[in-house]
């Protein structure tokens, strides 16, 4: 299932990239206080990844990495969470998706299901590899697959649909 749709690459100059990545910034807000109302539900569903791997992937690797690096401080700032010891993993998790998803929609100009999974595994498994190198310990990697393989797949089917429907 491909789906073609008009894929941007903005850049620091452009007003684009600060515009959208303060949408993003502002979804990765608001998105997991709806995800929170689930127990458990921020680590099973991931918000902000769906929402930087669909920017990203829509609008540029610059204008996700922005807001992968801003969402977790401001959603500490105004909510408390997630806690500031977590922020430097997430942060980094959430810059290796949007590098990932916004080079690969760069390089192949489409979208398909297998680049997303794709693009969730090479990031899942980077991110794995420097929280593992961060922290030195396993079990909260391996959490993104036994707990959040829901968000995983939340990521790849959202994200699809997300920008077919931008695409009609």
């Amino acid at each position: 299932m491909t789906t073609n749709t008009k894929l941007y690459t903005f850049n620091y100059s452009e007003a684009q990239t600060y515009l959208w990545s303060l949408t993003f910034i502002v979804a990765n807000t608001l998105l997991p206080q709806l995800f929170h109302l689930i127990p458990q539900g921020g680590i099973i569903f991931a918000p902000l990844s769906f929402v930087i791997l669909a920017g990203s992937y829509k609008f540029g690797w610059k204008t996700g990495l922005l807001a992968a690096l801003a969402s977790p401080i401001v959603n500490n700032l105004i909510w408390s969470a997630p806690m500031w010891s977590v922020i430097p993993v997430m942060a980094l998790k959430l810059a290796f998706l949007a590098l990932a998803a916004g080079l690969t929609a760069q390089y192949f100009k489409k979208v398909n299901i297998l680049l997303l999974v794709s693009v969730v595994l090479v990031a899942e498994l980077l991110g794995g590899l420097a929280e593992l190198a961060l922290t030195g310990g396993i079990a909260a990697t391996l959490t993104d697959f036994t707990i959040g393989w829901p968000g995983l797949l939340l990521q790849v089917a959202g994200t699809w649909a997300v920008l077919k429907w931008l695409n009609r």
